[in-house]
């Protein structure tokens, strides 16, 4: 007969799936029973009911029970939490603290990187979605704020398939290919257009902050909307420590505004990274490389800015295809040049530690 005791202490090491903490930490196992005959039963309090999550916690619960010696079955049924409880749980998970943008203090393990263009269509958001699962594949957590609030994309590149999970006032982002995901899209329905001003844009960017339970990861990347406006301010605001990563195409014109990306960055004492220039070449069947929209922006770019060319994204339809069928290149073509120039991007940004330094308050005048 298997003992009772390692059973749930196997249970309660498992993790949620969404908050990323143990089953017993959370004080969702409630019973746990063992049978003469190796056989479990296991109780567990969901959150909220309808747990999108519910069968794989019910596969991980399964899985660790049965590696404990003498267990022949396991029997998982489910129970919700009260009101009460919810939110005791909201406060154990946010240690107290109450609408807090931690990214924003000193001591903040995560490193917060805001994608940056200065006009649109240079592939800003295909950047950030690749960029994010190509952490996540050296093994970094990452979380995703899709603050591009008029022409969000992020959920629909990488496949997102679930909106946020609500507990009281607390947000779960829906986590796909190691990377979790915030934006405006969970909120708004397709025949709906977001025509906001300053303070709106400000209260919901500050929601996506202090009310989304991210769970400290090792990234937090900001796929910001083109141009230098309200939201670029606000960020600047929430987030004085951010580094700026900035986007263009080989393109004289694209590169000459992304320029005012860097300076804005430049002004409000943010670090920049580097500049990643997208659509560099497109191979064709001869192997021959073809520069589609000129050559060098990049290049002049950071040399401009005075920062370092991270790297030279090339153009393929694997790209395209995959933003529209919600699988992002670096997993759609694993093997591909695209995926290639985003992992090596990866290794960049994880080489190139942020400086630290004191950022005095920003004024906006």
């Amino acid at each position: 007969m298997a003992d009772v005791g390692a059973v749930r202490l196997a249970i309660e090491l498992v993790q949620d799936p969404e908050i990323h903490r143990g089953l017993g930490d959370l004080d969702m196992v409630r019973e746990v029973d063992v049978a003469s005959d190796g056989s479990v039963g296991a109780l567990i309090a969901l959150t909220v009911p309808g747990c999108p999550l519910k069968d794989r916690l019910t596969a991980d619960i399964t899985d660790a029970a049965k590696a404990v010696a003498g267990v022949s079955s396991v029997a998982v049924e489910f129970t919700v939490m009260t009101d009460d409880e919810r939110g005791e749980l909201v406060q154990r998970v946010r240690g107290g603290a109450d609408r807090e943008i931690e990214f924003g203090k000193p001591g903040s393990s995560t490193r917060v990187i805001a994608v940056a263009s200065g006009k649109g269509g240079v592939g800003k958001s295909s950047v950030t979605a690749n960029l994010g699962v190509s952490l996540a594949r050296l093994g970094r957590t990452v979380g995703i704020i899709d603050a591009d609030v008029w022409g969000f994309s992020i959920p629909k590149m990488l496949g997102v398939d679930r909106d946020p999970t609500v507990i009281d006032s607390m947000l779960l982002p829906p986590e796909v290919h190691g990377v979790r995901v915030m934006s405006m899209d969970f909120f708004v329905r397709p025949d709906q257009a977001v025509i906001w001003r300053g303070p709106m844009l400000h209260k919901a960017l500050e929601q996506f902050l202090a009310d989304v339970y991210w769970g400290d990861p090792d990234y937090l990347l900001i796929d910001m909307p083109p141009g230098t406006g309200d939201i670029a301010i606000s960020m600047s605001q929430f987030l004085p420590r951010a580094e700026a990563l900035i986007v263009t195409t080989p393109q004289p014109t694209a590169q000459r505004v992304a320029m005012r990306a860097g300076l804005m960055a430049r002004k409000v004492n943010q670090d920049i990274l580097g500049i990643v220039e997208n659509m560099s070449w497109f191979t064709g069947d001869d192997g021959t490389r073809y520069s589609l929209f000129g050559e060098g922006g990049g290049a002049r770019l950071a040399e401009e800015l005075e920062v370092p060319l991270l790297a030279n994204v090339p153009l393929v339809p694997a790209l395209r295809e995959g933003a529209d069928a919600g699988q992002p290149v670096t997993i759609a073509d694993p093997g591909g040049e695209a995926t290639v120039a985003f992992l090596a991007l990866a290794d960049e940004v994880e080489a190139r530690q942020p400086r630290l330094r004191a950022h005095p308050e920003l004024i906006i005048r």
